[in-house]
């Protein structure tokens, strides 16, 4: 199977599992959810550096703090999102089984009310029946249940698909949200305000591109969404400082 054939196949089972939209609502609450996190380690760490205890800090204590927080957010996203996700498919799939299965039951009922009166008609008008085309209705039936079994199997795949592509979504947009932020910390081992500086550029960097993106999604709003966003990330900073001069003594 090509390349292109592949993602034709792959096009055709997110159009049938609205996969679209969930990984565009888990892309970005997710990788806000890192961002976040990563703001508060940063700002707990800024204080830190700014008070006397500074000297005791350095940029591959910062990375590792961040690295790991990233790596349990992403795992616990991936594996969480891919049960949850597993299991509410299957219930949809099972719905739709049960769905079937009535209206089988229903058409089945009006093919016997319908066999009844032919069986009446031919009581009252002797009828000649042709081998042929009861061999022929036999093959049509088989041919539609084989039909709406290959039907029943693409969904069974495409909502396979979804809950795949739905789980590493949910476990890569918060570890991207959380490590973009660490990158100044991997360049020298000695803190510098400078590092928290560009850490926090990249942090509104990443905060105005989800503002920009929700702005895309609901067809405008950009700069209303940015403000929200960003106001969080301040919020973050704001918080963690008063805890900080909360516990110092």
């Amino acid at each position: 199977m090509g390349l292109k054939s592949k993602v034709e196949k792959w096009r055709k089972y997110s159009e049938m599992s609205d996969l679209g939209i969930i990984s565009r609502r888990k892309f970005f609450n997710n990788a806000f959810d890192g961002a976040l996190t990563c703001a508060g380690i940063v700002s707990g760490n800024f204080i830190i550096f700014l008070s006397h205890a500074g000297q005791y800090l350095s940029s591959t204590i910062i990375v590792i703090t961040g690295l790991s927080t990233a790596l349990a957010i992403g795992i616990s996203g991936l594996w969480g999102a891919f049960l949850s996700e597993d299991a509410e498919r299957k219930k949809k799939i099972s719905d739709l089984k049960k769905e079937m299965v009535i209206v089988e039951k229903n058409l089945e009922d009006q093919d016997k009310k319908k066999e009844r009166r032919e069986i009446q008609k031919a009581m009252i008008t002797p009828i000649k029946v042709d081998s042929t085309d009861q061999y022929k209705k036999k093959f049509l039936i088989s041919k539609k249940k084989n039909r709406k079994s290959e039907k029943k199997s693409l969904i069974e795949q495409s909502e396979r698909f979804a809950t795949i592509v739905a789980s590493l979504v949910d476990g890569g947009a918060p570890v991207l949200g959380s490590v973009l932020p660490l990158l100044p910390f991997f360049f020298g081992t000695v803190l510098s305000v400078f590092h928290f500086i560009v850490s926090y550029a990249v942090l509104v960097g990443i905060l105005v591109y989800l503002g920009i993106f929700l702005g895309n999604i609901s067809e405008g709003g950009h700069l209303k969404y940015t403000l929200h966003l960003v106001t969080a990330g301040i919020t973050t900073l704001l918080v963690s400082l008063l805890l900080e001069l909360a516990i110092s003594p």
